[in-house]
């Protein structure tokens, strides 16, 4: 069985800087974001069951889902939004699943879930829970400026997510990120060593 720390933190926290640092050095990343784009890009696994459930409307002309007008849709319909939900969440659990299966040989795979503190099901697939932290504007700052967003719309997205100390209560290792990604970098080699002899104690005890 695979050993799997999973990843969390609220949008602009540094997730994707910390991913990147596990993976170049060497630690397998499975993303359940980059997932959720390819399941609704043109071709995407979801796109025939989000063309059912919501019309064509909400299929752009390359045959991907419109993400503006579906983020508009269920930004405001919380109906809608738990429809695409129930079609998505499952599709990403399962290639997810089969996903962590081609890693069975490596020491640990980095499993980044965005909304892991929002879910008991991926939560309960962990061994350990990493949270990229950092202060609620530093992640305005950071999203105004990445993502063309204006500040009541950075911190809307923020107060959709779960709280901070909500996140961090089921931590077992919590990097802040309020600094350089170079300062970032060094907490993640750090952690790199400790989840390698924390996996290699596990698979000792289970006789592997």
């Amino acid at each position: 069985m695979t050993w799997i720390v999973g990843l969390t933190g609220g949008i602009g926290s540094g997730k994707t800087q910390a991913s990147n640092a596990f993976a170049s050095l060497g630690v397998p990343v499975i993303d359940t974001d980059v997932i959720s784009h390819a399941l609704t890009a043109p071709g995407g696994l979801a796109i025939a069951d989000i063309r059912e459930a919501f019309g064509d409307e909400l299929i752009d002309a390359t045959g991907a889902m419109d993400r503006a007008k579906m983020r508009e849709l269920v930004f405001h319909d919380a109906a809608a939004r738990e429809k695409l939900e129930s079609i998505i969440h499952p599709w990403i659990q399962r290639v997810t699943m089969m996903s962590l299966d081609q890693y069975t040989h490596a020491p640990y795979v980095v499993l980044v879930v965005p909304l892991l503190a929002e879910s008991p099901f991926w939560a309960s697939k962990c061994d350990r829970i990493l949270v990229i932290d950092c202060d609620v504007k530093t992640q305005v700052d950071r999203v105004t400026k990445r993502s063309n967003l204006s500040e009541e719309q950075a911190l809307a997205i923020i107060n959709t997510q779960v709280l901070r100390d909500d996140r961090k209560a089921i931590a077992n290792e919590v990097i802040v990120n309020e600094s350089t990604i170079e300062h970032l970098t060094a907490q993640v080699r750090q952690l790199h060593e400790y989840y390698l002899t924390l996996a290699q104690q596990s698979q000792a005890a289970k006789g592997v």
